[in-house]
């Protein structure tokens, strides 16, 4: 696949995410404007939550790492299924599950929010509502742990490509199963399909984890595979999926 042009969708979505990452690189040093503030997802109890971030997130990214993994996966596996799909389902299927993996992760918040208020005075919750965004915005937290973590949840954000790359990495294991894939940790060859559940155990493991130097949204990474897979499903059932677009 490697001596193959790159699928217009893919390639198209690579440069915008490229420009988007340059961009917050830009904003930042030259005009020390954050475009996170405006881009990135934030929970919808946020002053700054806006809908159309549940798009923008998929094209901004914390750092070089995270950018670089992101692409080279969508490189890799996204290359595969535009060539297999064609670039209009392909398309349909990155912002869907892109999407869905957003809100997944934002009823994750919810539910987590849900299991802290009971632990809160009223005083606490408001003193939290009124005053925790400000002090995100200047680097700060409450010392309470409950108020801390409350606040982090309420204006804390969400960036990445990664709910559509696994939603990408759930299709490549079910139109490609038996492909081995080499991983740079595992010495031999793993069929697609296993390397999907793999990925998808460690994800789940990892979310009700909840370790909170982590800083991953496991649970955005599970809704893209749960979205591909309700799509792809869809798709089946509607006889539609082997037809072209």
């Amino acid at each position: 696949m490697f001596d193959q042009p790159i699928p217009i969708v893919t390639k198209n979505l690579l440069i915008i995410n490229g420009l988007f990452f340059g961009a917050m690189l830009f904003f930042a040093e030259s005009l020390h404007i954050n475009l996170n503030t405006y881009l990135a997802l934030h929970y919808w109890v946020s002053p700054d939550f806006q809908p159309y971030q549940l798009v923008s997130y998929m094209f901004m990214h914390g750092d070089f790492k995270h950018i670089l993994f992101n692409m080279f996966g969508l490189w890799m596996f996204g290359s595969a299924i535009e060539s297999y799909w064609g670039p209009k389902r392909f398309m349909v299927y990155y912002f869907v599950t892109g999407i869905g993996a957003g809100l997944i992760q934002l009823l994750t918040i919810y539910i987590q929010v849900q299991n802290l208020l009971p632990q809160m005075t009223p005083e606490m919750i408001a003193y939290v509502q009124n005053d925790g965004f400000e002090a995100i915005a200047n680097g700060k937290n409450f010392i309470d742990p409950l108020m801390g973590s409350l606040n982090l949840l309420y204006n804390s954000t969400v960036v990445g490509a990664s709910g559509s790359l696994f939603g990408i990495l759930l299709a490549f294991g079910m139109m490609f199963p038996n492909t081995a894939i080499y991983l740079m940790f595992i010495p031999i060859p793993i069929k697609a399909k296993y390397m999907v559940i793999g990925y998808g155990l460690f994800e789940l493991f990892s979310g009700f984890a909840n370790n909170p130097q982590d800083n991953v949204a496991h649970f955005a990474h599970l809704g893209g595979m749960l979205f591909g897979i309700i799509l792809i499903l869809y798709w089946k059932k509607k006889g539609s999926f082997y037809k072209p677009w």
